[in-house]
């Protein structure tokens, strides 16, 4: 590991320490070996005047659940230090009186509430603090030889401290052991199956010296030689197992929940060790990842069904057996599963939250592996990571209920998405928190859908090979499918029967009618692992009110409702509910060009404007107001409804 220190980077803060330290701490957020995904905390201390002209000396830590990787100033809280420093000697304080001691010594309350750990900030006595939790240094102190093996490594250049709980109980036990400590001697402090401190009164040294100690963790792993024991394998596939994998854990957390697997390499040679059972359930790699991960993950051997029951029975008792009586049971599904043969997987309510889960599994299996080389993997025992796991700290956040989209963790796909109605639905449905694949022939829709939970794929639905890749590609991505609106169409030019030529007949009853069936077809098998499924057809006004010169458009139509109508009652066994929605004289879509709307506009003998408002309502049908009800057709309103044809057309009475 290098330091990347840059001085042409750093000399316009070194008069400004808050930055400086801003600065310092995006460097160590830069390496995931160091710190994951808000792990680590950082200090700054400085005197600062007050409001009535006094000296006050400030500590600045980084706030709650604030990133290194990306922190601004804001991120950093300010606390009086004098107050801090008088916590530290108390003898007891519990973790309600530590959060209203730390918020009260706050200077600025717009701030976020301060790390657990500014009290330990507070008693090193240097004015630059690094916490990380290096993977190197926990990976050798996760060890039944742990200490042992610090010691050797880093002699007498480090404090090593046992672990005990964050919070308080370190900044106590901490306190205790530093008092007559000469701080000059030591370069950091180590605390076993945890991280990483160190601190000086120059930024630069303080950073620099914890990429140092993690180096010379680094060095000690690989003179053992024990990089080459990563095991690595190729992967297999099996996409239909996979969304039932999704399913069961869905189910047994009560909402939907993205998976994402992990066929690497890496992850496929450490789900395939034979001892896979024994070493990947000891124990998370630091106790700080628990929260995220629980204790251990599923196995995925046997019975999916099963295997998946016995991890949320067997959590459920690992919460009895250590519970006060006064703690609320999380819930019991898994976090991450280890898949035999086909690599990890990670759960999570959001793709974010679940490749957060991933980048932690990644750094475990490794620590795992290059742990049993050196002498045997040896986290915390049970008990220790259920106190952190059920934490007071952890609990009041339960008690908050976070607030979810109702659609938040669903899958879906909408073709014909690129613009229109197809885009409107997509980003509807993104409102309301599913991820997004949207399919249109149209390239633009790689760029339009360009995100972690919404992305976009070339895809012509009248090639059966693309369609059914594109279906994969989704279960691969995001671990199976819940919803399905069928949208991509074309509007023919207006043709009587007898003028009607065979291309343009064939290819509206391709692209309007036999590529729908087609892609339902693709996709019933996942839909019947969904999570409460939807299908939704968008047909047209014209099938229950046809009109003159549009035969090639209605009949397509009509046909796409008859098949909607019978995948309802093919499809209800399954629990996969099939609706349909009938837009008329939506103006801003594709197919309603300048020269189709000033026609259908002349054959009514309207002008564009009358045209636009021909509906009882007298007003305007958008994209947007399809993409509202096929929202709700998605989610709880529609719940209880199958088969069911609404029109979206401000009122026609003959449809009435």
């Amino acid at each position: 590991m290098i330091s990347l220190w840059n001085d042409e980077d750093a000399k316009t803060f070194l008069n400004d320490p808050l930055q400086l330290r801003v600065y310092t701490s995006r460097l160590l957020g830069q390496e995931p070996e160091l710190v994951l995904h808000g792990g680590g905390n950082t200090s700054v201390k400085v005197k600062k005047e007050n409001i009535f002209g006094d000296i006050e000396e400030i500590l600045y830590v980084k706030g709650s659940g604030v990133d290194l990787t990306d922190i601004q100033p804001a991120g950093f809280t300010p606390v009086k230090l004098e107050v801090l420093n008088k916590m530290a000697s108390l003898e007891k304080l519990d973790d309600a009186d530590l959060l209203r001691l730390q918020r009260t010594s706050m200077i600025d309350l717009d701030s976020p509430n301060p790390s657990i750990e500014a009290i330990l900030h507070a008693i090193i006595p240097f004015k630059y603090v690094d916490h990380t939790h290096a993977d190197s240094v926990v990976t050798i102190s996760n060890n039944e030889r742990g200490e042992k093996l610090i010691r050797e490594i880093y002699k007498e250049r480090v404090l090593i401290v046992p672990y005990v709980m964050p919070g308080f109980i370190l900044a106590k036990k901490v306190y205790e052991l530093t008092r007559d400590l000469d701080w000059s001697k030591v370069e950091g402090i180590i605390l076993l199956n945890h991280g990483v401190f160190t601190f000086s009164d120059d930024a630069r040294t303080s950073y620099e010296r914890m990429i140092h100690i993690a180096s010379l963790a680094d060095d000690y792993l690989k003179k053992q030689g024990v990089f080459d024991s990563v095991a690595k394998a190729d992967r297999l596939e099996d996409l239909l197992s996979l969304a039932r994998i999704r399913h069961q854990v869905s189910a047994a957390k009560g909402d939907a929940m993205i998976a994402r697997i992990d066929q690497s390499p890496e992850a496929c040679g450490f789900a395939n060790l034979s001892d896979i059972d024994s070493i990947s359930t000891r124990g998370p790699m630091t106790m700080d990842h628990v929260i995220r991960t629980k204790p251990i993950p599923v196995i995925l051997k046997n019975d999916i069904e099963k295997d998946i029951a016995d991890y949320s029975s067997k959590y459920k008792k690992y919460f009895d057996r250590n519970t006060d009586g006064h703690m609320e049971c999380l819930d019991t599904a898994p976090r991450w599963g280890i898949w035999p043969k086909y690599g990890t997987i990670s759960f999570g309510r959001s793709v974010k939250e679940a490749e957060i889960v991933t980048d932690i599994a990644d750094h475990t299996i490794r620590a795992i592996q290059l742990g049993e080389a050196i002498g045997g993997w040896s986290p915390l025992p049970g008990k220790d990571i259920f106190h952190m796991e059920y934490w007071t700290l952890q609990q009041a956040k339960l008690k908050k209920k976070e607030s979810y989209l109702e659609l938040q963790g669903k899958i879906a796909l909408i073709t014909g998405a690129a613009g229109g109605i197809g885009r409107a639905c997509a980003e509807a449905l993104s409102e309301q928190g599913a991820v997004i694949v949207g399919l249109d022939i149209n390239p633009e829709i790689a760029e339009t859908f360009n995100q972690q939970d919404r992305v976009g794929l070339t895809c012509d639905v009248t090639d059966d090979k693309a369609v059914q890749e594109a279906v994969e590609f989704i279960v691969r991505s995001f671990g199976g499918l819940d919803i399905l609106v069928t949208n991509a169409g074309i509007f023919p030019v207006s043709r009587s029967i007898e003028e009607m030529d065979a291309e343009t007949w064939n290819r509206s009853m391709e692209i309007n009618l036999t590529s729908h069936q087609r892609l339902l077809k693709a996709c019933i098998p996942y839909l019947k692992q969904g999570i409460d499924p939807a299908v939704i057809f968008i047909a047209s006004k014209n099938v229950p009110a046809p009109g003159p010169g549009a035969s090639a458009y209605s009949v397509a139509k009509a046909g796409l409702t008859q098949l909607a109508r019978i995948a309802a009652m093919e499809l209800a066994v399954f629990g996969i509910r099939v609706n349909i929605v009938h837009p008329d004289a939506v103006f801003d879509t594709g197919i309603w060009t300048q020269e189709v709307l000033e026609g259908r506009a002349k054959h009514y003998g309207l002008t564009v404007a009358e045209y636009k408002t021909k509906n009882l309502l007298k007003t305007e049908v958008t994209s947007k107001d399809v993409g509202a009800m096929v929202c709700a057709m998605a989610g709880r309103a529609f719940a209880k409804t199958t088969g069911a044809q609404v029109p979206i057309d401000g009122g026609n009475e003959r449809v009435i």
